[in-house]
């Protein structure tokens, strides 16, 4: 990324210094955007490790990821990101055994459909629902507000049939969320755009696979898993990446910014910058204490953005104690199936590395805004949850030989209807405030794709306003 302002600032004999709060992904691909365009910036991370929720536990051959499971290279943004970063060559993408997506109904793991034909022939979906689908394209557009549900949305153009077997499990899979609560135009905005823009989610899926030939974007990690992403950009970064850095005040001082932070060598230390970059999660942001900012008070509405636990369970078996094939990339269960888990990957099919020879890895989810209280359990609480649901879905029949259990208390934040106010506080807040910038999860979605992309606007945001003067 190289806009003309930072070009502008890369020739310049004062080489703009710019704070990045906090070392997750958006924070770091940040500060590399900004560095590659000859800013200086500093990244104060309160942790002793970068990357945030991407995490890898590894244990002999076990491999355990412990937040994010893989990265979508759905655009060329990310592809040219991670060849940029040299890591291109480094690339696990997902096995072609993991093609299948199974959905829970009747009890049973029952495989999505992915063609016209196994949509035709499917069991996962009853005759009315695959009859009813045919008037989609025939039904009114939803308010363009944001105002209107995932379950209410998808319920009016798909059924509710397709709201329980299709998008529900998925909700709960990717926002371990509620559709009933989170906003079809926040959450799933490229969902919202295909009603508003074609009138008919179909017309729509049509006409995008048309302008671009088809669907494209494959699931990738590393074989030491996704924290070779962070680490990678931290070693590049070098000094600028301080670890155990505290940040204590965050001052408007006229053009600059005052930022004081203990840890890392330094007690009290206060230094000065041309910008700010705060990218963290919004309960974080609640936290950060701002001086001379008009409006960062309000910023402690942020603590209302709901994130439930979630508890990533992972278990190792001998291949031949599970009786399903495991040929796919995972299973996600519906709310109306009544079970105790949100789903599971098939680790060790999804990438080599995962599990021993004759054995197989399988990470589940427990937890979410569906049951919250799950997801608090202790470690044999949650053991005891997950072997009996795979008995039962996926026919494990003797204990795991391996276990290793990674509970995060406030995992994902859930867009949820109304959630536009949190947004445009941030943007009021920068307006008042020229040289601050907020982005992340809270602000410019949950996956690691919108987190590349938060990181890269912030970076050609903070070139642009240049140096104080």
């Amino acid at each position: 990324m190289t806009s003309p302002a930072a070009a502008r600032f890369s020739a310049s004999p004062f080489r703009a210094r710019v704070a990045v709060i906090g070392g997750g992904l958006t924070g770091l691909t940040a500060a590399w955007e900004l560095q590659r365009a000859g800013l200086a910036p500093v990244v104060f991370e309160s942790a002793p490790r970068v990357g945030g929720a991407i995490c890898a536990h590894r244990e002999g051959e076990w491999l355990h990821e412990l937040g994010p499971n893989s990265l979508l290279e759905g655009s060329a943004e990310v592809a040219t990101f991670i060849d940029a970063l040299g890591l291109g060559s480094r690339r696990l993408y997902a096995a072609p055994s993991a093609k299948k997506r199974y959905i829970v109904r009747g009890a049973a793991p029952v495989a999505m459909p992915d063609s016209p034909l196994s949509f035709v022939t499917t069991k996962l979906f009853s005759f009315g629902a695959k009859l009813g689908l045919v008037g989609e394209p025939w039904r009114a557009r939803g308010p363009a507000d944001g105002s209107e549900s995932v379950a209410d949305f998808v319920e009016r153009r798909l059924g509710r049939e397709f709201l329980d077997y299709a998008i529900n499990p998925f909700v709960g899979g990717v926002y371990a969320g509620d559709p009933r609560l989170l906003s079809v135009r926040e959450a799933f905005p490229k969902l919202h755009a295909l009603e508003q823009e074609h009138g008919s989610l179909l017309r729509g899926a049509w006409a995008k696979r048309n302008a671009s030939g088809g669907p494209k974007g494959r699931i990738f990690s590393f074989a030491g898993g996704l924290e070779e992403l962070p680490q990678t950009i931290a070693r590049d970064l070098g000094p600028a990446v301080r670890l155990k850095a505290v940040v204590r005040a965050i001052r408007r001082r006229g053009t600059v910014w005052e930022v004081e932070s203990e840890g890392a060598g330094a007690l009290g230390a206060i230094e000065t910058f041309s910008s700010v970059v705060v990218a963290m999660p919004g309960d974080a942001i609640a936290a950060l204490p701002f001086e001379n900012v008009p409006g960062a008070t309000q910023l402690g509405g942020l603590r209302e953005i709901a994130h439930p636990p979630v508890a990533s369970v992972f278990t190792g078996y001998r291949r031949e104690d599970v009786a399903h094939a495991l040929d796919g990339f995972g299973m996600l269960v519906p709310e109306v199936e009544r079970r105790q888990i949100l789903g599971t990957l098939f680790s060790s099919t999804l990438f080599p590395g995962r599990a021993p020879e004759g054995h197989v890895a399988i990470t589940t989810f427990v937890g979410g805004m569906r049951s919250p209280e799950l997801g608090r359990r202790d470690d044999a609480g949650l053991l005891a949850v997950v072997q009996s649901e795979l008995a039962h879905l996926l026919g494990v029949r003797a204990a795991p030989v391996y276990t290793h259990v990674r509970r995060w208390p406030r995992a994902i934040p859930q867009y949820t209807v109304g959630y536009e106010r949190y947004k445009a506080l941030y943007a009021q807040i920068e307006a008042t405030a020229p040289g601050l910038f907020f982005g992340g999860n809270s602000r410019d979605g949950i996956s690691l794709a919108n987190c590349i992309a938060s990181g890269r606007r912030l970076a050609l945001a903070a070139a642009a306003h240049g140096p104080a003067a």
